[in-house]
């Protein structure tokens, strides 16, 4: 900077110093200020009105205010006992114009400059723009673009202003040519590289950024690489160096590591000290890490995680476990887990936030995790589960909250976000064969926000026409027990339904109770009573007529069902991890006209293979088996059916299986499902919450094991009978309800059999 004195300083300022030393200052005066505050003179000026000063207090505080970088040049002079400040301020940045960044978007790169003090309107400081060419290096150095070259060129503009033009050379980023590991003798160097995420370029890093050095990657693999020994037992593992070179042309990254392995130690003794508010062995029963084992710092982090997690479960929320390992000249580390539990923590008020139809109590009855009650980790997440499995709401989350003046006392605020709970599936058609077709449901599983399920539907055509209304009662009961009604009418003429060809008059009602046998089993029971009368088509099936001779064609039936789920999904729909299993019997109990039984047993099970769960592999199966209980035969309308959207994809729906004489299906008394699906993340959509995308084959067929009455029929149940496809899924929740398509292909079938690529369905998700 160039500090000047004006004329009239000088021969103002020495010809008073030339009388006296000092003198008082009696006003300060601004001139020249267009842009600047005065007030930000003023305070870097620091001379008052009443002070006394002399030479040097002036030129101390002209320096102040040359230093704040506002100004080309100030002169400084006296009229009688009064300071004027000339101020010739710097130019106003105008216009900052942006060249040539591609990896730095135009909106990012103005912040960074904002915040280093250059922004259009303010004033120019070329040491600010210094400083910004130099910050900019470095980022794009860290990125591994090591070429990256910054010029900025000040344009003057008319008015006391400057445009700044940045022209950016990004380069391209180094790729590595070697990577040297140095010390090692226990594992080897390509055992050791494939640690890393930084790799020699090949033909399969073509399609990644893996050979493309960047600092913060070469960061994380020297921490994998350090974890890699230190969960094998290597304590005193350390890397001594790391050292990056380039090539001349900065083109090029050789990195050369250099460690040394230490020896390899085991775990001595374990234990817990300090306040034990817990009883020692629960808290040693968790702990992962155990005596005798080779060390391991992630089995050291799991058990201090474990024992934070055993104090929360038990209400000491902001405990503290701190891992101290002791290394033993015998090879062995002795390992204590200090333990500062603080003070039990107890749930002031639960909230509940993001339910704009739901009802609070819909989401509160389903909490284990009581107000004024001591909180509990298990009982937080177990309520966070239990909401999202509800079905109501997309996703939940919970945050603990600290209650201000208190350290003993937390707030829950449980977050969701509300779901589709409604389908509505509705369509009109015209066939040669069924005439017109009108079919109609509408189904809400959250019923005015209550946590209600109703539903009511009809369909009508010269195939079926039924009348049907459910209702359902979650929590009848304060403590979980469920009541639900059903009610339908239908009339079915099963020529064109991929069955045997009759037809049937039902009339049907029931009541069902559910009751919670813990926080995931529920068992519960139901009684109905069925109508049906059998029309029989036009010369139908032998198998129907010879039933119908023997057994008459009117029959009332009173059936019990008695059912058992276990749920640990971690949601209801969509789920990405847990299991779920149920179990059901089916029998027409003394007083129905015909006796018969069925049972089935059905399994879900989900494991996710990423961190955010987007990648999952399930597996799914489903057995069943039916049989008569008195002198009668099974009836042949109470069979199993397979194929189709719910059981195996590929073949049209109800046709698998045994034949009856006409050549239609005609179910069996024993079915066998299975599934595998991995599900994965739907390439270039951001937000896939409410779609799923999956790979899958399906296995499994229909049997029947008395085939005396039956024309086309293997009774024989093994694996070479059974039927397998592969395909590839998608279900999305759309605003009527779950839309799912499968692309299906039989991998083993039979000639025969009704095979269909395509299939859809509104009202269901894979």
């Amino acid at each position: 900077m160039k500090i000047r004195f004006g004329l009239l300083f000088s021969l103002a300022l020495f010809s008073s110093v030339a009388v006296a030393q000092t003198f008082t200052v009696q006003d300060v005066r601004l001139e020249g200020l267009q842009r600047v505050e005065p007030g930000l003179v003023l305070r870097n000026f620091d001379i008052d009105s009443g002070q006394d000063i002399d030479q040097r207090d002036i030129a101390e505080a002209t320096r102040r205010v040359f230093r704040t970088g506002y100004f080309d040049d100030v002169s400084i002079g006296r009229d009688g006992d009064v300071l004027i400040l000339n101020l010739k301020e710097r130019p106003a940045l105008s216009l900052i114009r942006l060249e040539g960044n591609d990896v730095i978007e135009d909106e990012a790169l103005l912040e960074g400059l904002k915040q280093s003090g250059l922004q259009e309107g303010e004033v120019f400081k070329r040491a600010t723009l210094d400083r910004i060419r130099q910050d900019l290096l470095r980022m794009y150095a860290g990125q591994g673009r090591y070429g990256a070259a910054i010029e900025a060129e000040v344009e003057s503009l008319t008015g006391n202003r400057v445009a700044l033009n940045i022209d950016i050379k990004e380069g391209k980023v180094a790729t590595i040519q070697h990577i040297n590991i140095i010390g090692n003798t226990l594992y080897s160097d390509e055992e050791l590289k494939d640690l890393f995420t930084l790799q020699l370029p090949s033909f399969w890093k073509l399609f990644n950024d893996d050979d493309k050095y960047a600092r913060e990657k070469l960061a994380g693999d020297l921490e994998r690489l350090r974890s890699h020994y230190l969960d094998r037992g290597f304590i005193n593992f350390s890397i001594d160096s790391s050292q990056v070179s380039l090539s001349p042309d900065k083109k090029h990254v050789y990195i050369t590591v250099s460690v040394t392995e230490g020896e390899k130690f085991t775990v001595g003794d374990v234990a817990i000290a300090g306040d034990l508010v817990v009883p020692e062995q629960e808290l040693i029963d968790v702990v992962v890490i155990k005596q005798g084992s080779v060390f391991s710092r992630r089995e050291m982090t799991e058990s201090q995680d474990a024992l934070i997690k055993k104090l929360g479960d038990n209400g000491y929320l902001f405990a503290n476990v701190s891992p101290v390992p002791a290394v033993n000249d015998d090879g062995t580390v002795a390992l204590q887990f200090f333990v500062s539990p603080g003070k039990q923590t107890y749930v002031r008020r639960i909230g509940v936030k993001g339910n704009t139809k739901t009802a609070d109590q819909v989401a509160r009855r389903s909490m284990t995790q009581s107000e004024g009650g001591v909180a509990s980790i298990a009982s937080i997440e177990r309520s966070k589960e239990k909401i999202a499995q509800t079905g109501y709401f997309r996703d939940v989350s919970v945050e603990t909250i600290p209650v201000p003046g208190t350290d003993d006392q937390v707030d829950l605020q449980y977050s969701v976000i509300e779901d589709n709970t409604g389908n509505l599936s509705a369509s009109v058609g015209f066939s040669q064969t069924s005439g017109a077709i009108l079919n109609l449901s509408v189904a809400q599983e959250n019923f005015l926000g209550s946590g209600n399920s109703v539903s009511f539907g009809i369909t009508n055509s010269d195939t079926i026409t039924e009348y049907r209304f459910s209702f359902t009662e979650p929590y009848y009961t304060v403590d979980g027990v469920s009541r639900g009604y059903n009610i339908y009418s239908r009339e079915t003429n099963y020529d064109e339904e991929n069955v045997s060809s009759y037809s049937t008059d039902t009339l049907g009602a029931g009541v069902s109770f559910s009751y919670p046998m813990d926080d995931y089993q529920r068992v519960g029971f139901s009684l109905a009573y069925e109508g049906m009368k059998i029309k029989p088509v036009a010369d139908p099936a032998t198998e129907i007529d010879t039933f119908i001779n023997n057994e008459g064609d009117s029959f009332n039936f009173f059936i019990a069902n008695i059912n058992w789920s276990d749920n640990h999904l971690n949601r209801r729909i969509f789920p990405t991890s847990g299991y779920s299993q149920s179990a059901f019997v089916e029998i027409a109990i003394p007083g129905s006209d015909l006796s018969y039984h069925k049972e089935q047993y059905k399994i879900d099970w989900y494991k996710p293979l990423s961190e955010d769960e987007t990648w999952v592999v399930a597996a799914k199966g489903k057995i069943g088996y039916a049989g008569s209980l008195g002198d009668n035969d099974l009836p042949f309308f109470k069979h199993f059916y397979s194929g189709g959207l719910s059981s195996i994809r590929g073949f049209e729906s109800n046709t698998m299986g045994p034949r009856d004489s006409e050549g239609e299906p005609y179910g069996g008394d024993f079915v066998v499902n299975a599934s595998a699906e991995l599900i994965f993340p739907i390439p270039f959509v951001e937000n896939s919450s409410s779609m799923r995308t999956l790979l899958f084959t399906d296995v499994g067929n229909v049997y029947l094991t008395d085939c005396s009455a039956v024309t086309t029929c293997d009774s024989d149940i093994g694996l070479d009978s059974l039927r397998l496809t592969t395909g590839l899924g998608f279900s999305w929740l759309t605003p009527i309800g779950p839309l799912s398509i499968a692309l299906s292909k039989p991998i083993i079938s039979e000639s025969g059999d009704d095979e269909q690529f395509f299939e859809f369905a509104l009202g269901r998700t894979f």
